[in-house]
């Protein structure tokens, strides 16, 4: 089977990934940037792609109708394949503005939220606004975002990507930035208000940080169409489950791509092929009701 097109939000681990299966199971294919994790659901539910990437919050609002590309449209044709990696939710802001906490954004300061659909620009504001922020919105990708908040043009970057994020470590390497860090209790209320979980950037992420920062993440999983071959997805999972030093090789983030991370889907129906390999290799159990079709 040709895999024409692989998709995600990670063009680096997406194209390993894709090179992996091309040497283990002699699948053509490579790897596209994408609008992000709602377009993924569409170009996944639809068929136009085999694989995709999605954070969980996006796939949850795709399946209950709510994706902004096809409104009232339930998309539940994108089954879960595996655990991928989680997107920490972090700031960033030029030492030179003094702002050292979301207390201390001012009113009215321009964010950048990454590109326009992204799992950023789904959730962030919203989040920002949950603690209490008003702000201007801007929209672009993180270089560019990056470059801006270094001009002067916007006043902070709210990122929503793996990390080290590439635009942070150019930008520290350039001009002195503040990564900005949730207070516990600002921490706590986000948790209860989205589908995150508490995540912690370690010191060494970045030569800016002194000591561990305080964060949230969602988690973002590999999804393929529901009506690929059993057989083909279990030997997909096979590869990537299977050997998780290959994939940290490929991307420092896919050290969270290990079987036991399977259970933080909640959201997505699971693909036969995937619950099979779980199931069987895994030890997992996995409700019935959660897997797409019949075993």
């Amino acid at each position: 089977m040709t895999l024409t097109k692989l998709t995600a939000s990670v063009l680096a681990l997406a194209a390993g990934t894709a090179g992996a299966l091309a040497e283990e199971l002699g699948i053509s294919g490579g790897a596209e940037i994408t609008g992000g994790p709602m377009q993924n659901m569409a170009l996944v539910h639809t068929g136009e792609i085999a694989f995709g990437l999605a954070t969980l919050g996006p796939a949850w609002e795709s399946i209950n109708g709510m994706n902004p590309i096809a409104p009232g449209l339930p998309m539940t044709n994108a089954c879960a394949m595996f655990p991928m990696y989680q997107t920490p939710f972090s700031i960033t802001t030029l030492s030179a503005s003094g702002i050292t906490s979301v207390a201390e954004i001012p009113a009215g300061s321009t964010i950048g939220f990454g590109p326009a659909g992204s799992t950023s620009d789904t959730y962030f504001p919203r989040m920002m606004e949950e603690l209490g922020a008003t702000f201007e919105r801007r929209n672009g990708g993180w270089s560019d975002l990056g470059s801006q908040l270094q001009d002067g043009l916007i006043d902070v970057v709210a990122f929503a990507a793996g990390v080290p994020v590439p635009a942070v470590s150019q930008l520290e390497v350039q001009t002195d930035v503040n990564i900005v860090e949730y207070t516990e209790d600002e921490q706590e209320a986000i948790i209860n208000a989205f589908p995150v979980s508490a995540f912690t950037i370690p010191a060494d992420t970045y030569t800016t940080l002194g000591q561990e920062a305080r964060s949230v993440a969602m988690w973002n999983f590999t999804i393929a169409n529901c009506d690929l071959p059993e057989s083909f997805v279990y030997a997909v999972v096979d590869v990537v489950m299977s050997d998780n030093e290959r994939m940290v090789k490929i991307h420092r983030a896919a050290g969270s791509t290990i079987p036991e991370n399977y259970e933080r889907n909640n959201v997505l129906m699971w693909h036969p092929g995937a619950a099979r390999w779980f199931i069987e290799n895994a030890g997992a159990t996995i409700d019935d009701s959660m897997i797409h079709g019949d075993m």
